[in-house]
């Protein structure tokens, strides 16, 4: 009873502090954004700082129909979010996304954080708009349409104040907001340049949206220095085969001097440069999709920029050779594939290329293992690149992140009307797509039982049936799975066929964890050249940090790490303020290089390692594995010189 009376005087002195505030404002030239969502909510909404509503849910049918209505979004954005998830390396966290009403459609938290927040409403179906939530992240956000932090006291209700939530803005390709993309957190270290990271995924997710809702449009990329383009800084054109822009991202208005899509929507190329569209295609072609000089009309300004044909021109090529009637190609990503550093330097990398390459070249199946984010997809990229299939296409489909009741689509294809909500013309799966390619199967583990057994069948036919129809169609292709699970242990448990693991597993390769390769120091500069363009260089302190920090989160973190410090540098040395999440957990400077472990240690080490991975670097729930206390576990630690932050 007296902490129920305690958590009850400290909410009066909550509600009493907004009023205050509110009223006072009226009389001061002060009035920030907190204080203009307090009084909306004290006077719009006729919200009670001191009588809390309860959370307010929306139904699953209702959620479904909002996911639906939002599907673009949600796919463009779910690896971004995961992402910066895994990048931020907090476990009492969540990255959230939320349609224009402020309902959450997406969610990436660890399950303990997810647990605890429940009860507030900070899950799927949460309905977090300044009307039903008071001042939030999330809510602020939509209603101010601006970046906003709101933290702890600033909320409008108490029970939110233990709580810090950054948002900001998603904006469609019609310059609209779709959606607030915001990370909440109930770590008491403040997130440094968090508006920056969140401000930097929302980019890339609009660029995403670009790319999906105008795949029959030619991308055209663009910057004032070469070394910017195809990096998040570039301007982005959709342009139409006549040369029109249909659309453009925030980038590209910047640059070219338009404050809104409606004024750029509709103008020709050559109003915009003092060149044409087919004259620009001509040059990048010539150029290898190199950076061609373009001037801007009627403007001493000089850009460079590289335009290619539509990425669904060799979606309809592939679909008239191959695909049946009633089905068609779906929409192709960018003929440009993802960033990725594909030179090994580490020799355990280099010998297992070699070796899977070879496997492949004789239709043996290979199954790569390693910890999330450890390069699985890039290894798999550089296997296809040296294979006989290499002409073919590289199609990756992630298990993990397609729900269960579109994954069968995803893979198999289906007729047209095949079921509610299916594509008008039918579409073709991402198994018919991979024919005379490679199809890479990541995250397997998460694949449902009942699909594995149709997985089988077409690995052991080489035909694929779409849904709704009887008809099958031959398929060739060569096949790469992944997965940071372990297969033998699921299988044991009954979670995975075992005939199918035996099928997929030709030959198994380990892929080393970030922090196990020698080819670190190579690996940061390599991904920061690929980031910044040369735009920036690497200080000794900073590259020390780097190389030091155990990432848990692998060649994804160090990727958006090194992203991110590039943009907060902005041309400048990196140092290590420019590194917030690395450098407020330092490595300790006395631990010694694993290398000087004795055997037995280092097996043990490695086992350690497993163990953090599995748990998301909780130590807490590694030490109750375990059945040590968490200062044991450290003492363990310390000796076995695995670094770890201060959060787990």
């Amino acid at each position: 009873m007296e902490h129920a009376g305690q958590l009850h005087n400290r909410g009066d002195r909550h509600a009493d502090h907004v009023l205050e505030v509110v009223h006072r404002s009226f009389d001061e030239a002060g009035d920030d954004l907190v204080t203009r969502s307090w009084r909306r909510c004290l006077n719009q909404y006729q919200l009670d700082p001191g009588r809390p509503r309860e959370p307010v849910m929306i139904g699953s049918a209702a959620l479904q129909s909002r996911r639906e209505q939002r599907a673009d979004v949600i796919e463009c954005a779910r690896y971004e979010m995961s992402t910066l998830y895994q990048q931020l390396a907090d476990p009492d966290s969540a990255v959230l996304l939320t349609d224009m009403d402020g309902v959450i459609v997406h969610m990436v938290s660890s399950p303990e954080f997810a647990a605890t927040v429940e009860s507030m409403g900070l899950r799927l179906g949460g309905v977090w708009g300044e009307a039903e939530a008071g001042t939030n992240g999330m809510g602020t956000c939509l209603a101010a349409a601006h970046p906003v932090s709101v933290q702890r006291e600033e909320h409008f209700f108490s029970r939110f104040t233990q709580l810090t939530c950054s948002a900001v803005p998603v904006f469609d390709p019609c310059g609209d907001i779709v959606a607030a993309l915001d990370v909440t957190s109930r770590s008491h270290l403040m997130q440094q340049h968090l508006l920056v990271l969140l401000g930097m995924t929302a980019r890339m997710i609009e660029n995403r949206l670009i790319d999906k809702r105008f795949s029959d449009a030619h991308p055209l990329h663009f910057h004032s220095r070469p070394e910017f383009v195809y990096t998040l800084h570039e301007g982005k054109l959709a342009v139409s085969a006549d040369g029109l822009v249909l659309a453009a991202n925030r980038s590209a208005l910047f640059q070219l001097g338009f404050q809104s899509m409606d004024d750029i929507r509709c103008r020709r190329i050559d109003e915009l440069f003092q060149t044409s569209l087919e004259d620009i295609l001509q040059r990048s072609l010539s150029a290898s999709f190199h950076p061609v000089a373009a001037y801007r009309a009627h403007a001493a300004l000089r850009f460079f920029a590289v335009a290619r044909r539509p990425a669904a021109d060799a979606a309809r090529a592939l679909s008239a050779r191959t695909a049946g009637e009633g089905l068609r190609a779906p929409e192709r990503a960018s003929t440009r594939a993802a960033p990725s550093v594909c030179t090994f330097k580490d020799e355990r990398l280099i010998a297992r290329l070699d070796t899977a390459r070879r496997v492949i070249a004789r239709r043996t199946p290979v199954l790569l293992c390693g910890e999330t984010g450890s390069g699985k997809e890039v290894f798999a990229r550089a296997i296809h690149d040296g294979s006989p299939h290499a002409e073919g296409a590289f199609v990756a489909v992630n298990c993990a992140s397609l729900p269960e009741t579109l994954i069968e689509s995803e893979l198999f294809g289906y007729r047209a009307g095949a079921f509610t909500g299916a594509q008008r013309n039918g579409r073709r799966g991402k198994i018919l797509q991979a024919d005379s390619g490679t199809l890479f199967l990541d995250e397997i583990a998460d694949m449902p039982l009942e699909l594995q057994a149709r997985l089988l069948r077409v690995l052991d036919e080489r035909r694929v049936t779409p849904l709704g129809t009887e008809e099958t169609y031959p398929v060739n292709f060569q096949l790469v799975s992944a997965s940071h699970r372990h297969l033998p242990s699921l299988v044991r448990e009954g979670r995975f066929r075992e005939d199918l693991y035996y099928r997929l597993a030709g030959i198994e390769l380990d892929l080393p964890a970030l922090r196990e390769r020698t080819d670190r120091r190579e690996l940061i500069r390599d991904i920061l050249m690929d980031e910044a363009g040369g735009a920036c260089r690497l200080g000794a302190a900073a590259e020390r940090l780097l190389m030091g920090h155990p990432w848990p989160g692998n060649l994804r973190q160090l990727r958006h790490v090194l992203r991110s410090a590039a943009a907060l540098a902005d041309g400048q040395t990196i140092t290590p303020e420019h590194l917030p999440s690395l450098s407020a957990h330092p490595a300790p400077a006395e631990a010694a290089p694993a290398s000087g472990l004795n055997p037995i240690q280092a097996n043990e080490r490695k086992a350690l390692l497993q163990m953090l991975e599995e748990h998301r670097w909780n130590v807490s729930h590694v030490a109750k594995a375990l059945e040590i206390s968490r200062n044991t576990l450290y003492r363990k630690l310390r000796r076995l010189h695995i670094e770890i932050s201060a959060h787990a």
